[in-house]
């Protein structure tokens, strides 16, 4: 069965869990759309999980691609729309050192995301679920991730690749009581939305199949 591979993160800063990798990881072996779900856990360092992504879907040639990752103090689920090729050191901050200096070296300066964007957000108004787009996907790690995958994948246009963030989920707001969280069971139905429509948008035939058939004539 053809896979759709889903990321999470590790925790970071002072947290003790973070809601990307534990939904990507309740998630992993699970069937949806007609596809198996297979989660890898990425680290928070750009370009680890740049590396780290690109390895997974030289090794794992999935049918789609989903990140997700944390952003603490969202109201709601964003589904970002942009990828820059722009790596920052820590979050929310570009130091002298790491200001300007890209993903990929040499990458185009930015990719878009090829989920569908507009009737995930909608299947997600329908489920009462708060969902929005969001323009960017930041400098950091899940920045990283999400231009890295587009990259790697620049030559297989059929594949879908995006990127949702996540907010805090219940149990870390009892150390952000004023901030805004989400239950994990209502952040994973959310995620199994996104990837039912992005499973409808995918191609029936393998375009991995297609090209190593090309491969083998020329």
């Amino acid at each position: 069965m053809d896979r759709i591979l889903l990321t999470g993160f590790a925790p970071f800063g002072r947290e003790r869990s973070n809601p990307s990798w534990t939904i990507a990881h309740e998630l992993d072996g699970e069937v949806v759309g007609g596809f198996r779900l297979k989660a890898i856990r990425l680290s928070v360092n750009c370009r680890r999980a740049s590396r780290e992504i690109s390895a997974a879907i030289a090794k794992l040639r999935p049918r789609a691609v989903l990140g997700l990752g944390q952003a603490g103090g969202r109201t709601s689920l964003s589904i970002e729309r942009v990828a820059i090729n722009l790596a920052s050191h820590r979050a929310g901050e570009l130091n002298s050192r790491e200001d300007g200096r890209p993903v990929i070296r040499d990458g185009p300066d930015a990719y878009f995301t090829r989920i569908p964007y507009a009737k995930i957000l909608r299947a997600l108004e329908r489920q009462k679920i708060p969902a929005s787009i969001s323009l960017s996907a930041g400098a950091y790690a899940c920045n990283a991730m999400m231009y890295s995958a587009l990259h790697a994948l620049r030559d297989q246009p059929k594949i879908p690749v995006g990127f949702v963030h996540l907010p805090y989920d219940a149990g870390q707001a009892v150390k952000h009581p004023t901030t805004a969280s989400m239950s994990i069971e209502t952040m994973i139905a959310a995620v199994r939305t996104a990837i039912r429509e992005i499973a409808r948008s995918t191609s029936k035939a393998s375009p991995w199949k297609s090209s190593a058939r090309r491969a083998r004539t020329t």
